[in-house]
């Protein structure tokens, strides 16, 4: 959940205003290599785990921004680890969250900045520059910006699961036996499930046409960004306990109504690690 103690509002447009630019900066980098030679690379030697030159291309624009802005602000990025990873105000970032929607031509991919204050997500944005939708988030409300302009985001009431529409990335993938199951469960009884779009999903949470989303395996620049746009939104982001995440990511449930969170935590329980 956002800190309740981040709430000066001259500091919280600052922010804003410079997870704007930070997204503006990753979509230079990205754009020009999307559906195009992108310089797709495999980081594991047995597996796919793919990266390419605009996941590489789009955390260095946004890490030299902060560097230059702010300091002695820490980093974590999925493309190059960790810089002072305990300071009071550290970013999280993941340049291109969707890699396989990317390379396939998809655009389900999403750049996900994240900051935290003293530990905990307090601003944070979901971007998907090649559509045009910026979605942000902190103490004082989420919105979407696109080139038509701005509006507020509001997640929707939902309070049965089987009224829900779910999603999640992989479920073969993703999930470990016992993990299947529990998501097994989870759908047989909502409505209608979605797979493969990633942290996309979790902004049409925010945005009220979506209800919820599971994931396990994440990492923190997975989830970090997503818990103030979803936050300010009126959602709720949790372990499989219905614990607050982490700050290492795993396991995690999206919601919009706590009422059909606790639902499905019935069964994601089972499967909690």
């Amino acid at each position: 959940m956002i800190a309740t103690s981040f709430a000066h509002p001259a500091l919280v447009d600052e922010l804003d205003t410079f997870l704007v630019e930070l997204n503006r900066a990753a979509a230079g980098a990205i754009l020009p290599l999307f559906r195009g030679d992108h310089g797709l690379s495999n980081k594991f030697t047995i597996g796919f785990d793919p990266v390419t030159e605009a996941d590489k291309g789009a955390e260095r624009a946004i890490r030299a921004l902060i560097a230059a802005r702010y300091p002695h602000h820490g980093v974590i990025g999925e493309e190059y680890g960790e810089d002072r990873p305990d300071a009071e105000w550290v970013w999280v970032l993941d340049p291109v969250d969707g890699t396989r929607a990317f390379i396939a031509g998809l655009p389900l991919w999403t750049t996900l900045i994240g900051l935290r204050h003293e530990g905990r997500p307090v601003v944070g944005s979901i971007g998907q520059s090649f559509l045009g939708e910026l979605y942000i988030g902190h103490a004082g409300g989420s919105r979407l910006m696109t080139p038509d302009g701005s509006r507020p985001l509001r997640v929707r009431p939902c309070p049965k699961l089987t009224d829900a529409l779910i999603a999640t990335t992989d479920p073969e993938g993703c999930f470990n036996g016992a993990e299947r199951g529990a998501w097994t469960q989870v759908r047989a009884a909502a409505r209608l499930a979605r797979l493969g779009c990633d942290a996309y999903a979790y902004a049409m949470v925010a945005a009220g046409t979506m209800d919820l989303v599971i994931e396990a395996g994440l990492k923190s620049w997975d989830i970090d960004a997503a818990i103030p746009v979803i936050a300010g939104a009126g959602g709720i982001v949790t372990d499989w306990r219905g614990q607050d995440v982490g700050p290492h990511g795993g396991q995690v449930a999206i919601a919009g109504d706590r009422a059909c969170l606790d639902e499905a935590l019935v069964a994601l329980s089972r499967a909690a690690t």
